[in-house]
Order: structure tokens, then sequence, then C-alpha cells
């Protein structure tokens, strides 16, 4: 549906969007987990979320209301942590990944301002070693109970929301990210779903 109300909102979402922040799914295999997470990119004004499955195959999502955020949110699909983390770094995204290390860095630590890529793994595994030996460094987020993990898809969010935190506070969402050009190719993909 075309109405003006509709357009001036997808303006203003695709004005704040943040192409410079991504997350990795690592055969994530629960389709509620993957789709409250691409809820939670969508909040935070992600474009594009990486998609690697080289072990799970990635989830039949359904049209659920949680699962309609799917179609605001770009997907790639990679096969393996090389040619994720390749085409991440060719586009100069830093890389951390989740882990319970005893040189995980704590999320506050993290800067979250710059061009970075968050990696979440699958629910029984949590990352791969691949993954997070890979990447540039290790996070984790403090906790103070006696459990030591939280929900996949409630550790994405809750490590998305201290990036917008941070970007806020930096003006990020003040400046247009996305070109002219990408602006309105998005937004008239955006009008017509």
């Amino acid at each position: 549906m075309r109405t003006p109300r509709r357009i001036e909102k997808i303006e203003r979402v695709l004005r704040k969007k943040q192409p410079d922040l991504t997350v990795v799914l690592e055969n994530i295999h629960d389709p509620h987990n993957v789709s409250a997470i691409l809820r939670s990119c969508d909040a935070v004004g992600v474009k594009e979320v990486q998609l690697l499955y080289n072990v799970d195959t990635f989830p039949d999502i359904g049209k659920k209301s949680s699962a309609s955020a799917k179609k605001w949110i770009e997907r790639r699909k990679h096969k393996s942590v090389d040619d994720c983390y390749g085409f991440l770094r060719g586009h100069g995204f830093a890389i951390y990944a989740t882990r319970i290390t005893d040189t995980s860095l704590s999320l506050y630590e993290l800067d979250l301002t710059r061009k970075i890529a968050l990696v979440f793994g699958n629910e029984n595994r949590g990352v791969s070693d691949e993954a997070s030996g890979k990447a540039d460094g290790v996070f984790r987020i403090p906790m103070l109970g006696m459990i030591q993990s939280l929900n996949v898809s409630v550790a994405c969010a809750v490590s998305l929301f201290e990036a917008l935190r941070q970007r806020q506070e930096f003006g990020h969402y003040d400046l247009q990210k996305l070109s002219k050009d990408e602006l309105n190719k998005l937004k008239k993909e955006w009008t017509e779903k």
C-alpha cells in the first residue's frame, strides 16, 4: 500500500539505516531465534545480515508477526567462515564473535560506532572455534547470575541495543548513511512490499 504516511515512514526508516553495522548468524537453527534476531536488527537499523550456514541449513521462517522483519532486512548467504569474513573484511568491517573466555572483552568495552560485524553462534555449540579464532576479537555480555549465557536472540538484542546507544550518542542516526541512489532504490522496493 502506497499511502503518503507509509512512504514517509519508509523514507524516515531508510535515512536511519546503519549499513556499517551487521550481524553474522552462524548455523542458528531455531526459526524463532532467527526471526527474533531479524526483528532486533530491523529495530536498530541494520541493513544486512550475514547468514553463515556451513553445518546446519537456514531454517524456514514463516509469515508470523516477528518473521515479517525478514522483508526489511537484506540477507547475504555464506558457505564458509573464510567466505563470510573475506567479504566483511573486503568491505572494511571489524569482526567480533561472542565467546566466553578469560580474554573476552566486555560488550561495553567494544567501540560499536565503527564499521563492525557481530558474530552469534548456534544455540547448542555457540560460535565455532574457527569463527571465533579468525575474528578480530571476542566479546561477552557481562552476567552476574549462575547461568553464563543468554538465549542467542536475547544476546543479539542486548548487543545491538548497546550499538544503538553508542551510535545515538555519537550522532550516527542523524546522518544518512545510504547513498541517494541506494535510498531511492530501496524506497521503490519497499513501497512495493
